[in-house]
């Protein structure tokens, strides 16, 4: 049987043993600490996320890099990923403060357009016989991705307050979980 929490096989086990007490209400306070520090000092708290996602580019990069002495199976796509992880690692760390604003708002784009593109699919879908149901969302999709890509920065913004938002939530309820969780 493969345990689908670690990837392992664990014969025996029927589902997975659950995570201790500790380390739910660990996560929990840490995830609530974060969405607080994110509505508080949204900047400067995701400048660090941002430093260290640009150390961990970095250390991945270096590592798949490492991997091809041992194991040279998919060659071209660990050399592109460990260049790639090495150059993004070295640009974010670099330039932690443009990162900062780039990166999120180079998010909201990608979203944007994938937006674009599931509300043509959807309103393709309607049009087609799906309904008018598919049709309305394909549209309600085209204007949030049209809004997402005239106004990036401000989604970016928006994106940081629902991850902050979304952690609080997640915090409280993980700590709640923790303490009713029996030891």
């Amino acid at each position: 049987m493969v345990n689908a929490t670690f990837g392992v096989g664990t014969p025996g086990l029927t589902r997975p043993a659950p995570l201790p007490r500790w380390l739910v209400l660990l996560q929990g306070i840490i995830a609530l600490v974060f969405g607080i520090l994110l509505l508080v000092y949204p900047v400067g708290t995701l400048a660090v996320l941002v430093v260290f996602l640009g150390i961990y580019w970095l250390i991945n990069g270096i590592f798949v890099l490492a991997s091809l002495y041992s194991d040279r199976t998919d060659l071209w796509w660990k050399m592109l990923v460990s260049v790639l992880g090495i150059l993004a690692g070295i640009l974010v760390l670099a330039y932690p403060l443009y990162s900062t604003i780039l990166l999120p708002t180079l998010l909201a784009i990608i979203i944007g357009v994938e937006g674009l593109i599931i509300g043509a699919v959807q309103l393709a879908r309607g049009l087609g016989g799906a309904g008018w149901g598919a049709g309305i969302l394909g549209i309600v999709s085209i204007i949030f991705g049209l809004i997402l890509i005239a106004n990036p920065f401000v989604a970016a913004l928006a994106l940081v307050v629902i991850l902050a938002i979304l952690a609080i939530i997640g915090g409280c309820a993980a700590i709640i979980v923790a303490l009713r969780m029996h030891t």
